[in-house]
């Protein structure tokens, strides 16, 4: 049987040796609060970051059409969470994925449209905010391995959402820095989310 919801996350990547979003896909897939409002544990696919990983590990699992989306990665100069609005057909050759391949070309989709947007950003933003989550709305996913699996997610029809998170909690104060949010409201607030988007996925696909 399909699980309702797809989290996912990344694995390690040159300079990030240990990605943080691989235990937070894990973590929210085992939260007790999220499997009751499903009515079941979604499931939780860890991608290697690389880009032949996209076409054999996360298109089989968009084809078996989960009813929401909700895929994670880690941004080095975030300092908060970053809600993706869109993903662009774009790819940069500049940088070597995990298994040190690179795009072999810039457009990710020759076919495809120049970018494909996310309609439950803005709502995953104010939900965040709600639970006193730091957030911020993103236009620009990046050009890596981040943007790709966005862009190929967000084919399918049904809601989905990428969210940046920082590479590791802020655990010291400094000046101007604000102190480290809770992870438990985090994951509670992200529960939210995907939660919302399993409302939407039921209600208008």
């Amino acid at each position: 049987m399909t699980a309702t919801l797809l989290v996912t996350g990344f694995g390690p990547f040159p300079g990030v040796p240990r990605n943080p979003s691989a235990a937070l896909a894990r973590r929210l897939g085992n939260a007790p609060g999220l499997r009751l409002a499903l009515g079941g544990a979604p499931r939780v696919l860890v991608l290697r970051t690389a880009y032949d990983a996209i076409r054999e590990v996360l298109a089989p699992a968009l084809a078996e059409k989960p009813q929401a989306v909700l895929m994670f990665g880690v941004a080095s100069r975030a300092r908060a969470l970053r809600v993706e609005i869109r993903a662009r057909n774009r790819a940069s050759r500049l940088f070597p994925d995990a298994s040190g391949h690179r795009a072999g070309r810039l457009a990710l989709d020759p076919a495809g449209p120049p970018e494909r947007t996310s309609p439950a950003a803005h709502a995953a933003v104010a939900i965040l905010r709600r639970h006193g989550i730091p957030v911020a709305a993103s236009r620009d996913a990046g050009r890596y391995l981040c943007n790709a699996s966005y862009f190929r997610a967000l084919a399918e029809p049904c809601p989905v959402l990428f969210v940046h998170i920082p590479p590791s909690p802020r655990t010291r104060r400094s000046r101007g820095a604000r102190p480290a949010t809770d992870p438990q409201r985090t994951l509670r607030a992200l529960a939210a989310v995907a939660t919302m988007l399993t409302r939407r996925a039921r209600r208008d696909f």
